[in-house]
C-alpha cells in the first residue's frame, strides 16, 4: 500500500471525527501527491492538487522543501501544470515563509532569466524570514554588481515589506463573548490532558472551553459577520496559569482570521479581554499572533458616602459594574483614538493595548515579522552603506536622572541590544535583550518545532549560552501518544543544537527531570536572562520569563527577546521563623500578607518580584520564585549573598558535570561551556571584581512589601475555594488559609509530594516523617494514597547516597521501573506510598490524575479546575496546596491534621528554614 493510500485511511478516520485532512509535513507523502498531479489521468489528481496548494505546511518542513522545488520547476518551465501557472507558483512561494522557498526565490532572482528574476525579486521584497546563508548570497551578488540584488536590498533598506502592507483599520468592530466569570486559566482554552494534540491545530481546537461554547461563538459569528468575537474573562484575568501558545492558537482558530489561504488552520488576530486585564505571558502570545488584549476594568470597588470600600459578610470588597460587556454586546475598538466604544459612548482608554509597537504587530500579522524585519532592514542598509530611514516605532527609552536601578533594570541594561550608547534605561523602556538560557518543554515542544520550521530556522543562535529540551511532562506514562510525539521532538531539537532529555540515538539514559530544575542548574550567572516554554520558568538565579512556544522559538533562532523593562516590587522579611514552620508556609504567607497590606490589590500582578532571600541556596529559593507564577507576577529575581551564590553555582556545576558524564553534551560542548562560565563567575565573586547582583539603594519600586515571619504560626494552605458563592473567587490561588481553619474534619483522598516546588530536603522530610511515625506506632499506615515524585534523578542519587531513599523504598507499595515504564495512566489508587518516576506527574494533569471528585493535598503549583483532579457528579474535585509535612501527615491521617498533630509530627525534623538579612 502506498503512503498516499495510508493517508487516505487517516482522512476517512478524521472525517468521522469532524476533522479535515491533516496538513502534510512529510516529503515522501508530498512527493507522491506531486506524482499524481503530473499524471493527468490519475483518479486522485484533483484532490492531490488541493492538498498541494492548500494543505501543505510551509517553512522548513520536509514537505516544504519538496513543494518549493516543484514550484521552481514550474516557474522554469521544466514542468507544466495547467492549474498552477508560473505566476501562481510565485504566489504560492510568497506564502511559504522562508527556508527552501527563499532559496528557490534567490536561485531565480540571481539567475540569468531577467524576466522571471524580476518576478522573484518582487516576491522576495515581501519576505522577512531570511537567515545568514540567505543574506550572504544577497550581499555577495550585490558586491559582484548584480542589479537585481541591489534592487532587493534597496527595498529592504526602506522596509517596503512592512510599509506596503495594508494599514490597520481605524475601527475594529467586536462582539463580546464571556468565556467564564473569574480568572480564565489557559487550561480552559487548551486543557493539559489534551497536550498530545497541540501540534494538530484543528484537532486541538476541539477542546477549547466546551462544545457548547464553540457553538455559541459560531452563532455570534453568523449573527455579526462584520465583527470579531472578543473572548472575555468577566471579573477576572484572562490567560492565567501555563504559558500556552496552544491557548491563543485555539482562540484565534475560533475567533480570528486565517493567516494565509494556503496555510491550513493557522489563524491570527484574536481579540481577548479581562476585567483585570491579561496575564503577562498570555499577552505576549497574543502579540505573537497580531492580536489585541484589553484591560477592561468594567467592574470597580463600591464605596460608601465617606469614600470607604463597601464589604460583604466575608470581608471582600463589593463590586459594581462600570459598563456591561454581556455576551452579544457590540463594541468598537478605535485604533486612532485608542478608545473602546459602545456606539458613540466612550467606555475605556485602551492606549496600552494599542501602543505603536503593538499596532505594528497587528499590521504585520504578528511580532515575528517585525523582529525579523528590523534585522533585514539593518542588514540591507549596512550592506548598501546607507542610513536606514525610521520606519518602525522607535523603542521607548525611559531614563530618570539620579534614580538608581532595580535588579531587573540592571540585568536588562547589561543585556540590551541596539539601545542608545551610554544611556541608562529604567522601567517602561522597550528593550531588545540577549537571551542566555532557553528551555523547551515536551508538551509544547512540538509546537516550538513547528514555529522554528515556520520561521525557517535550522540551527540554534550562537548567542544562546545553553538550551534544554525536557521530557518531564510526559514522564509518568510512556503511552502511544508519547511514543509517537517525543522521539520526533527530541530528534528535531537535538539536530537544532539543543541539549535533549532523551537521546535520539538511545545512547544515554532518558532524563525526565522537571525542566525548571534543570534550567535552574544550567543558569550559571545571576545576570542572565532565561526564556522557557512554561509559566514556571522562574529561576532563582537571573531573571526568567515563562513564554509561549513561539517566543521560545524566536529566542532559540535569534538569541533575543523583546519586551518592556517591567516595574519591580521589593519583598523583604523581618522577624524569625517558628521552629515548626516550613519555608513553603512563608511563600504562601507572602501572598496573603501582600493582599492584606494593599487592601486586596495584587501589586505583584504583571511586575517583577525582587525577593531578598539571600541566605537560601538556589534549590530552596526556587520554591519562592516558582510560586511567583501563582502570584501573577511577570517574573522574579532572587537577591543572593556572595557566599550563598557561590555554593549554588558549585552545586550547579556538579549537576552539569553529571549530565556531561551521561553523554548529554553536544559537539559544541555547550555543557562544558556552562561549567567554564560558572567558574569564571565564581572567580569574579571571590576576587571582589563583580560581587553578587544587588539593586541600587536609590532604586524606585512600584511597591515595597515587608513580610512578618513572627506572625506565621500555622501552616498556610492555598485553597481553590471551590464552593465560594462568588464564582469569580474560585480557583484563584489568592485564598490562603491557616491549618486550623479546617478543624481536623476535612477528608483528604490523596496526597502528592512532587512538582517543581519541591527540592531534595522535601524528600528527606518525607523520609524523616515516616521514620517518626514508625518509631511512635511501630508501623506506617496510610489512610489515603501518597504519591511521591522526585523532581530529578540527581535528587534520587543524592538521597540514595545519604540513606534516605532506602527508607522511602521500605514504606512504598510501588516504585517506578525505568526498564518497564507505565504504558497507561493510573486511574485508581490504593492507600499506599507510590514512588513515581522523576517528572511532573500529577501536577501537569495531562497523564496521571487523581480520581474524579477527590480532595487532593499537594505540594504542586496548580489548583485550577480539572488540572490535578476533575469534578464528578455531586462533588467538585479540589487540589489544596501546602508544605510537604502537611501533605504527608494528611495522607497518613486521611484528613487535614490539627495544629497539635502537625507540631508533634514535625518535631525533630529538619524543615526548610530561612533567616532574613538586613537590606539597609
Amino acid at each position: 500500500m502506498s503512503i498516499y493510500n495510508d493517508y487516505l485511511l487517516e482522512v476517512v478516520e478524521r472525517k468521522g471525527q469532524g476533522l479535515h485532512p491533516k496538513p502534510i509535513d512529510g516529503a515522501e507523502l508530498l512527493s507522491e501527491v506531486i506524482a499524481q498531479i503530473k499524471d493527468t489521468t490519475n483518479e486522485h489528481r484533483i484532490e492531490s492538487l488541493r492538498l498541494f496548494i492548500y494543505n501543505t505546511l510551509p517553512g522548513t518542513t520536509p514537505a516544504a522543501v519538496v513543494k518549493a522545488q516543484f514550484l521552481k520547476e514550474i516557474i522554469l518551465g521544466q514542468e507544466t501544470v495547467a492549474e498552477i501557472t508560473p505566476d501562481f507558483a510565485f504566489e504560492l512561494l510568497s506564502h511559504m515563509k522562508g527556508g527552501p522557498s527563499i532559496k528557490v526565490l534567490l536561485d531565480i532572482a540571481l539567475g540569468e532569466n531577467e524576466v522571471i528574476a524580476k518576478q522573484a525579486a518582487e516576491v522576495l521584497k515581501t519576505q522577512v524570514f531570511l537567515y545568514d546563508a540567505d543574506t550572504a548570497r544577497l550581499a555577495a551578488a550585490y558586491q559582484a554588481g548584480n542589479a537585481i540584488a541591489k534592487d532587493i536590498l534597496e527595498s529592504y533598506a526602506q522596509a517596503e515589506f512592512f510599509t506596503k502592507l495594508p494599514e490597520v483599520p481605524e475601527e475594529i468592530k467586536v462582539v463580546t463573548y464571556i468565556a467564564a466569570e473569574g480568572d480564565i486559566s489557559t487550561d480552559l482554552l487548551s486543557p493539559g490532558n489534551q497536550a498530545h494534540s497541540r501540534s494538530d491545530r484543528e484537532l486541538h481546537g476541539k477542546c477549547m472551553i466546551t462544545p457548547q461554547a464553540q457553538a455559541e461563538i459560531e452563532d455570534l459569528k453568523r449573527q455579526h459577520p462584520d465583527a470579531s468575537v472578543m473572548l472575555i474573562a468577566e471579573k477576572g484575568t484572562m490567560g492565567v496559569g501555563s504559558s500556552r501558545m496552544s491557548g491563543v492558537n485555539n482562540v484565534a482558530l475560533w475567533t480570528g482570521k486565517q493567516a494565509s489561504p494556503y496555510i491550513p488552520f493557522v489563524n491570527i488576530a484574536p481579540i481577548v479581554a479581562g476585567t483585570n486585564g491579561i496575564s503577562p505571558i498570555f499577552l505576549t502570545t497574543v502579540d505573537v499572533t497580531g492580536g489585541i488584549g484589553i484591560d477592561l476594568q468594567n467592574w470597580k470597588k463600591q464605596v460608601d458616602a465617606d469614600g470607604n470600600v463597601v464589604r460583604n459578610e466575608a470581608g471582600d470588597p463589593v463590586l459594581e459594574e462600570v459598563y456591561s460587556v454581556a455576551t452579544g454586546t457590540v463594541l468598537t475598538i478605535n485604533t486612532k483614538t485608542k478608545k473602546l466604544y459602545n456606539g458613540e459612548v466612550e467606555l475605556k482608554d485602551i492606549s496600552k493595548s494599542l501602543t505603536p509597537q503593538k499596532l505594528e504587530f497587528i499590521k504585520a500579522g504578528g511580532s515575528y515579522a517585525i523582529v525579523f524585519g528590523k534585522k533585514i532592514q539593518t542588514f540591507a542598509a549596512q550592506t548598501l552603506g546607507v542610513t536606514a530611514p525610521t520606519v518602525f516605532a522607535p523603542a521607548k527609552e525611559v531614563s530618570v536622572e539620579g534614580q538608581g536601578l532595580t535588579a531587573v533594570e540592571k540585568i536588562f541594561n547589561k543585556n540590551a541590544v541596539g539601545v542608545t550608547p551610554g544611556k541608562t534605561l529604567h522601567a517602561g523602556s522597550d528593550v531588545r535583550v540577549k537571551v542566555n538560557i532557553v528551555g523547551s518543554q515536551d508538551t509544547t515542544g512540538l509546537m516550538t518545532a513547528q514555529e522554528l520550521e515556520s520561521m525557517a530556522a535550522t540551527v540554534i543562535s550562537p548567542v544562546v549560552d545553553g538550551a534544554y529540551q525536557s521530557g518531564c511532562h510526559t514522564a509518568s506514562v510512556w503511552d502511544k501518544k508519547a511514543q509517537a510525539n517525543i522521539p520526533k521532538l527530541m530528534k528535531f531539537m537535538n539536530e537544532f543544537g539543543v541539549i535533549t532529555a532523551r537521546d535520539p540515538q538511545g545512547e544515554y539514559h532518558a532524563m525526565t527531570d522537571v525542566i525548571h530544575k534543570v534550567l535552574n542548574d544550567i543558569t550559571v550567572d545571576e545576570w542572565a536572562i532565561i526564556i522557557g516554554g512554561d509559566s514556571h520558568t522562574r529561576m532563582s538565579k537571573g531573571v526568567a520569563f515563562g513564554a509561549d512556544s513561539g517566543t521560545v522559538a524566536l529566542a532559540l533562532a535569534t538569541g533575543e527577546a523583546s519586551m518592556p523593562i517591567p516595574e519591580s516590587v521589593k519583598v523583604t522579611f523581618k522577624g524569625t521563623m517558628k521552629e515548626h514552620m516550613d519555608f513553603r508556609d512563608v511563600v504562601h504567607a507572602t501572598q496573603a500578607q501582600m493582599l492584606q497590606q494593599f487592601d486586596g490589590e495584587n501589586v505583584f500582578q504583571g511586575r517583577i518580584i525582587e525577593v531578598h532571600i539571600g541566605t537560601l541556596l538556589a534549590d530552596q529559593a526556587f520554591t519562592f520564585t516558582d510560586w511567583t507564577a501563582e502570584m501573577k507576577a511577570k517574573a522574579s529575581i532572587c537577591i543572593s549573598q556572595d557566599e550563598t551564590l557561590i555554593q549554588s553555582l558549585e552545586i550547579a556545576k556538579s549537576r552539569i558535570q553529571i549530565m556531561i558524564e551521561k553523554g548529554m553534551d553536544n559537539h559544541n560542548q555547550v555543557l562544558q561551556g556552562l561549567i567554564d562560565k560558572a567558574n569564571k563567575r565564581i572567580a569574579e565573586i571571590r576576587s571582589g571584581e563583580k560581587p553578587a547582583l544587588q539593586p541600587d539603594a536609590n532604586a524606585k519600586y512600584y511597591a515595597e512589601v515587608v513580610i512578618d515571619l513572627d506572625i506565621i504560626d500555622e501552616p498556610m494552605i492555598a485553597d481553590p475555594d471551590v464552593n465560594n458563592a462568588d464564582v469569580s473567587k474560585r480557583y484563584t490561588h489568592d485564598t490562603i488559609r491557616e491549618l486550623s481553619f479546617y478543624g481536623a474534619d476535612k477528608k483528604v483522598d490523596l496526597g502528592f509530594v512532587g512538582s517543581c516546588m519541591v527540592h531534595k530536603d522535601d524528600l528527606k522530610i518525607v523520609s524523616q516523617m515516616l521514620k517518626n511515625v514508625e518509631a511512635q506506632k511501630g508501623y506506617v499506615a496510610f489512610n489515603a494514597p501518597l504519591v511521591v515524585a522526585a523532581p530529578t534523578y540527581n535528587i534520587i542519587d543524592e538521597l540514595k547516597a545519604e540513606g534516605d531513599w532506602e527508607f522511602l523504598q521500605k514504606y512504598s507499595g510501588f516504585e517506578f521501573n525505568d526498564a518497564m515504564p507505565k504504558s497507561t495512566a493510573r486511574t485508581e489508587y490504593e492507600n499506599i506510598l507510590y514512588l513515581e518516576r522523576p517528572g511532573c506527574n500529577l501536577c501537569m494533569g495531562n497523564q496521571e490524575k487523581a480520581a474524579k471528585g477527590d480532595t487532593v493535598m499537594a505540594t504542586s503549583t496548580r489548583l485550577f479546575q480539572g488540572r490535578v483532579v476533575e469534578d464528578r457528579d455531586g462533588k467538585k474535585g479540589e487540589s489544596l496546596l501546602a508544605s510537604t509535612p502537611v501533605v504527608v501527615l494528611s495522607a497518613i491521617l486521611g484528613r487535614i491534621p490539627t495544629i497539635e498533630e502537625y507540631k508533634a509530627a514535625v518535631q525533630g525534623i529538619n524543615l526548610t528554614k530561612f533567616a532574613p538579612i538586613s537590606t539597609n
